[in-house]
């Protein structure tokens, strides 16, 4: 193979030892990513194609995204992707990355919602960053509404386009408003699910436990969630009664040490008839559920 040729194999091989090299815990995989993002390739066809030279083009885009990848810039804001249970979301900087701990949140909210037993449900989901929770909420329960809301426009232009590229338009409204700001009045109680993912890290461990990845490319105002990364969970919380009907449930993630006190602020609150902790794929606690009574 002469030197200037590029396969398939040989960018995966030295991909994956460049950024071994600059301390990514995750070498190969990103080399993978970045792989697929560049050629048009899944991960399995990189396989089957690793004797395929890759064009002056995608030599290019390789280049750039292992630079930034080196950086320390999460994979999905470089490829501009990431799955997220059934579906494909866009992602950008501004905007946070949803996480595998929600969609362990969306697993509880489907639960709420099969509970609740409408036909079609309307869910209202504060915080909906780049609308995973909202997209996947209406694609796994057909007839299910949800109105998200962000303070973003980043989020809410980027929720908007990831709706509209499923062809969800007609079940998922986004609103730019600080949480139910610009969410009609007359919906106000008869939302059978609040749902969200809010800022919930706390300030201290936000700046000195967070890694850089994450604290220095993601957006501080959907991570940092106060001094006990309740801040908006309280308000979450204070407008629930408001908001949800008889039997209607609350579902919000949130910071693994903040559960207990979040459980204690719903039960000092009144007008619950359940309040769970719910853990995540590592067995920390990590979502909240809480039924109103009636």
């Amino acid at each position: 193979m002469a030197d200037d040729i590029w396969t398939v194999r040989r960018i995966l091989d030295w991909t994956r030892g460049y950024l071994e090299r600059k301390g990514d815990e995750h070498p190969r995989l990103s080399a993978e990513w970045l792989i697929s993002d560049a050629c048009g390739l899944s991960r399995m066809e990189i396989y089957l194609n690793f004797d395929r030279p890759l064009s002056p083009d995608e030599l290019a885009r390789m280049h750039e995204g292992v630079e930034r990848r080196a950086a320390g810039e999460p994979l999905q804001y470089v490829t501009g992707e990431m799955p997220f249970r059934h579906i494909v979301l866009r992602c950008e900087k501004g905007v946070l990355i949803p996480r595998p701990e929600t969609e362990v949140l969306v697993d509880v909210a489907l639960e709420a919602l099969d509970a609740a037993g409408t036909d079609e449900p309307l869910v209202l989901e504060p915080c909906t960053g780049t609308g995973c929770i909202a997209l996947s909420l209406a694609g796994e329960r057909p007839g299910t509404h949800v109105v998200s809301t962000d303070l973003s426009p980043a989020a809410v232009a980027l929720a908007m386009r990831n709706r509209d590229a499923l062809s969800l338009g007609d079940a998922v409204d986004v609103l730019e408003c600080d949480l139910v700001a610009g969410v009609d009045p007359e919906l106000m109680g008869s939302f059978d699910l609040i749902v969200s993912n809010p800022p919930y890290i706390p300030s201290a461990v936000l700046a000195e436990q967070v890694p850089a990845e994450v604290k220095d490319f993601e957006p501080h105002l959907a991570l940092d969630g106060g001094q006990d990364g309740l801040d908006l969970f309280r308000r979450i919380l204070d407008l629930a009664p408001i908001a949800l009907k008889s039997g209607g449930a609350l579902v919000v993630e949130l910071f693994e040490e903040s559960l207990e006190q979040a459980a204690a602020l719903v039960r000092a609150q009144g007008g619950w008839a359940r309040v769970e902790v719910r853990e995540d794929l590592t067995h920390r606690p990590r979502i909240l559920l809480a039924v109103r009574e009636g």
